[in-house]
């Protein structure tokens, strides 16, 4: 895979001026002047090059520094060209004289936000992340709602519940959780988090679709039961299934099990379905996604084809990972094509809880080299922790420089519910890293690194 980190031409929907304690410029300075900001991190990059926020100094973004619930008002006000001018507020809490008040009163009469119990807005408070799904759904006006389940997020279809918010931005692209099939609505939300949402609700090129994990695999009891497209008897059936055949639930609603059953995805009654295994019981099912095959070679260079290594080192640790009792999926074991949204499809279907890709790079400056691996912060912590452990272990089993573990959108860890990550060997391109990618040693050498590398992040799991 060659890294390429392409300039967008991006809209910008609504003019922005200044917010000083959140950090808004109206001048747009090009390129990235951040130290703990990565070229990588496009929606950061994408709002800062177009005016929309700075940093909490003139280097320093602060990506893991909590946002108010004041800054985000403010920032979601700014960008629907809410009316800002201060002004007494529908809160006591609220003062005249903050810069905020013009746009929480704005929001407030839009129906954005709301008030408290008490009819305070706490304004200096930190937003969580379930508070930041009411504002998003409420601010861009969305409607949608899809089958959409999380772990840790109670079914609830009332207009005003936290699972209805949440739903909405995921169905609309906003959000694919925190991974494992969570959304984390009690976590305080961060700079970084509300970059990627705004950025995200701006801009379509930023979107991501949500993919269910499995919360457990059940059988059916009884004969000709139906598979409906909807929660409940209203709905029509799409098909039958017969007593025994197998039924893995992505989530439930009411007495109705959302899930898949060989071609099937549909909802049928609960009554009619088996004890429950969780599906989490194998807690170490990693997916291996040997990157290119078949039609797509991905890099050739120094007599070598990116496919084929790929796919030799993905078979190493696959046999080394089944050796430690690490259950394994491969998206592909022969020499084939699959598409890039067909890889994650493919491992989320497997009831894996962990992915990983495997990569061979390449770069058109010959002396480019070392192994790096990438993550993307919009699905949570495990994915940086699992990209980390890889990283640590290969470099220097290779023996070459290390490029370290970065935050990139790569669509099969972007788009991945699963804690994901994807590692890059070495450069195809260079000959001191191709004539070792050449020979089975160092296969092999990268091979038991990836595989102490998983086994020392599901060594992290089970004490997380």
């Amino acid at each position: 895979m060659k890294t390429v980190l392409s300039k967008v031409t991006l809209f910008l929907i609504a003019a922005v001026l200044v917010i000083s304690s959140l950090g808004i410029n109206t001048a747009s300075a090009a390129g990235n002047p951040f130290k703990d900001v990565s070229s990588s991190d496009e929606e950061i990059l994408y709002l800062y090059n177009r005016g929309m926020i700075k940093g909490v100094a003139a280097n320093m973004f602060g990506p893991k520094q909590a946002v108010t619930r004041e800054q985000a008002a403010t920032l979601i006000g700014r960008a629907l060209g809410l009316n800002g001018k201060e002004r007494k507020t529908k809160f006591a809490d609220v003062q005249v004289d903050r810069y905020s008040s013009g746009y929480i009163q704005s929001a407030y009469e839009k129906g954005i936000i709301t008030g408290d119990s008490k009819g305070n807005f706490r304004p200096q408070d930190t937003m969580t992340r379930g508070e930041m799904a009411f504002l998003l759904s409420r601010a861009f006006n969305y409607k949608k709602i899809g089958h959409v389940y999380f772990t840790d997020i109670k079914t609830d279809s009332a207009a005003n519940s936290v699972y209805t918010a949440v739903n909405k931005i995921a169905t609309a692209g906003v959000s694919n959780g925190t991974g494992k099939g969570t959304y984390s609505p009690n976590n305080k939300l961060i700079r970084e988090e509300f970059a990627i949402f705004l950025a995200r609700a701006l801009n379509s090129s930023y979107r991501v679709t949500y993919k269910n994990v499995a919360f457990t695999d059940l059988n059916v009891t009884v004969n000709n039961l139906n598979v409906r497209s909807g929660a409940g008897t209203g709905y029509k059936s799409i098909g039958k299934l017969n007593a025994g055949a197998p039924f893995r639930v992505y989530g439930y609603n009411g007495s109705w099990a959302y899930g898949i059953s060989g071609n099937m995805t549909g909802y049928v009654s609960t009554a009619y379905l088996g004890k429950a295994t969780p599906v989490a019981a194998n807690n170490r099912f990693i997916t291996l996604d040997p990157g290119h095959g078949g039609s797509d070679p991905g890099a050739v260079g120094n007599g070598l084809r990116e496919s084929d290594i790929n796919l030799d080192v993905s078979k190493r640790v696959e046999a080394k990972l089944k050796a430690k009792g690490i259950k394994v999926y491969m998206t592909r074991s022969t020499d084939v094509f699959h598409s890039l949204s067909a890889r994650v499809n493919k491992g989320v279907a497997s009831g894996s809880n962990a992915f990983l890709s495997i990569h061979t790079n390449a770069a058109d400056a010959a002396a480019a080299s070392g192994s790096e691996t990438f993550y993307s912060a919009s699905v949570g912590n495990d994915s940086k922790q699992l990209a980390t452990f890889v990283q640590n272990r290969l470099y220097k089993a290779m023996d070459h420089q290390n490029r370290g573990v970065k935050n990139y959108g790569f669509q099969v860890i972007r788009t991945n519910p699963l804690p994901a990550a994807l590692v890059e060997l070495g450069f195809i391109t260079n000959k001191s890293d191709a004539s070792k990618l050449a020979t089975a040693t160092y296969k092999d050498r990268a091979a038991t690194a990836i595989a102490l590398g998983i086994e020392d992040y599901y060594n992290w799991k089970a004490k997380n």
